[in-house]
This record gives C-alpha cells, sequence and structure tokens, in this order.
C-alpha cells in the first residue's frame, strides 16, 4: 500500500469517499474497499458510500459482500438505482436469478423516472439475468423430459417382461407360445421406436429454444413487437423508444445523438425477421 494510504485518519468521511474513488478508478479495489470502509465508520448513514464498495466487491467476484452493502444501501434510500443494479448483478452471479430480474427491472425503472442515463448497461444486466433463467429452466426441462423418456421406456420393458411371464405360466397356450412371445416382443418394441423417436423430435425442436439478441429491443430486452430505426442506424421497439425520449430525452439511448419522434423509420425488414421467427417457436412469445 502506498504511503498515502496511512494518512487517511484525520480525513472526513467525503474525503475518505474521494480517496476511494480514485483507488477504484486504479483498479486498487482493496485498498479502495478500504478508504469507503473507514467513510461508513465515520458516517454509517450515507446509502452511497456502501454502493461504492458494493461496486469494488463486484469486480472481486465477492458476490455475498456486495449483497449485504447493497441491501444496507437500499434500507437507508430503496430508490438508489445503484443498490438495485448492482445487487442484481450480484443475485445474478450466485444464481437467485428471480431476485436478481426483479431489482434490474427496479434499477431500469428507476433510471427512466429518474431520467438516468446508463446507456445499455442496466438493460444488457437485465437480459443476461433473464437468458440465464430461462437457459436453467431449459436445462431444468430437458432433465425431466430424458427422466419421463427414461420412465415411460421402463414401464413398456416391465410391461413386456410381465405378458411373457404370464403367457409362459399359462399352461393353455403351449402350442403357439412362442408365437405369442415373438409378437409381444415386437409390439413393445414398435412401441419403444415410436417413443423414442418422438422424444428425439422433441430434442431436435428443444435445440432451437434460444431467441437471438438482435431480435430483442435494446431498452427493454423483450422481443421486438414494432421495430423502429433511428439516424444513428440502431433499431429499437418503437413504444420503448418513445417512452425514453419523453421521460428521460431527446436523444439516441446508445449514442445520444439528437433524436425526435419524426426521424423514426419503421424497419419492416426486422419486423419480417421476427415474425418469421415467432410463426416458427411460438414459445418465444413467452421468453
Amino acid at each position: 500500500m502506498s504511503k498515502h494510504m496511512y494518512s487517511t485518519v484525520n480525513l472526513s468521511d467525503k474525503e475518505l469517499k474521494e480517496q476511494g474513488n480514485r483507488l477504484y478508478n486504479l483498479r486498487k479495489y482493496d485498498d479502495a474497499i478500504s478508504c469507503y470502509s473507514k467513510a461508513i465508520i465515520k458516517n454509517p448513514d450515507v446509502a452511497h458510500y456502501f454502493t461504492n464498495r458494493a461496486l469494488c466487491y463486484l469486480k472481486l467476484l465477492k458476490w455475498d459482500n456486495a449483497c449485504i452493502d447493497c441491501r444496507r444501501a437500499l434500507d437507508m434510500e430503496p430508490n438508489i438505482i445503484k443498490g438495485h443494479f448492482f445487487l442484481g448483478q450480484a443475485l445474478c452471479e450466485i444464481g437467485n436469478l428471480d431476485e436478481s430480474i426483479k431489482h434490474l427491472q427496479r434499477a431500469l425503472d428507476l433510471a427512466k423516472e429518474q431520467k438516468m442515463n446508463f446507456g445499455d448497461d442496466i438493460a444488457a444486466q437485465l437480459r443476461a439475468a433473464r437468458k440465464k433463467r430461462f437457459s436453467m429452466q431449459e436445462e431444468k426441462r430437458i432433465l425431466q423430459e430424458i427422466e419421463l423418456q427414461t420412465y415411460l421406456n421402463r414401464l413398456i420393458r416391465e410391461d413386456k417382461e410381465a405378458q411373457i411371464n404370464k403367457l409362459r405360466l399359462d399352461e393353455t397356450e403351449s402350442n403357439n407360445r412362442k408365437e405369442k412371445i415373438e409378437e409381444i416382443e415386437s409390439k413393445c418394441d414398435s412401441y419403444l421406436n415410436e417413443l423414442n423417436s418422438l422424444f428425439q423430435k422433441v430434442d431436435e425442436r428443444r435445440r432451437k429454444r434460444e431467441v437471438p439478441d438482435y431480435l430483442c429491443g435494446k431498452i427493454s430486452f423483450e422481443i421486438l413487437q414494432e421495430p423502429v430505426i433511428t439516424p444513428s442506424g440502431i433499431t429499437y421497439d418503437k413504444r420503448d423508444l418513445e417512452e425514453h425520449l419523453q421521460r428521460v430525452g431527446h436523444f439516441d439511448p446508445v449514442t445520444r445523438v439528437k433524436l425526435t419522434t419524426d426521424q423514426l423509420i419503421p424497419n419492416f425488414a426486422m419486423k419480417e425477421v421476427v415474425d418469421a421467427f415467432l410463426a416458427d417457436n411460438e414459445w418465444a412469445l413467452d421468453y
């Protein structure tokens, strides 16, 4: 640690926060945490000190610590955007995806309400969390389908053995027992083939169950409903962009170039792509 870090005793909480900010910008996250911690000791009622320290914990991949600091910040200021944003990121990393999405959505809504520009950062993180949750749900569904396939295969085989054993014990069927056993085996094999063929078709469709990012709006992260393109060449969903222009300001959310509603041009090519995708993947309506 550099010499100036030893002279923080007489600094005010605000000075310690500024010192922490400088160290953060130098990527000295542990030293920055030390400064923010000292600022918190001097004044534990400032929510931003906790969110600043939480961001350092995120950089150090200390997700639990980040969660604790964000929750403390939100206890003091429930509408602090960075508290919800950083908490959502940390929760996503530890797999608490439902709560992660809740906080990220809240951060996005607050950013709109407070007209704070975070670019695409919050929306991108929200898309990532939703995609991760969707993938986990898909994995769970696939596992359940595999278990079901295994179970049904076992039932068919057990039924085949039960029928054959019953036939072998039936003295009245001694003359044509062999033929009947072959018939039972053939029928059960046919059932197995049909069953596994059905699941194979499910597998083929399952591999397609992913919505490409380019079909989603850059603001709401939802599948584009009415795509429009700006003079900057970026496609948005019309409703989301009009809301942004009204609430946040008359500029392109990504490029920050001045923008008004009369400059929006319908993106018919993208609309065709989206419609074609939805026609082949009706499940995506619930994505």
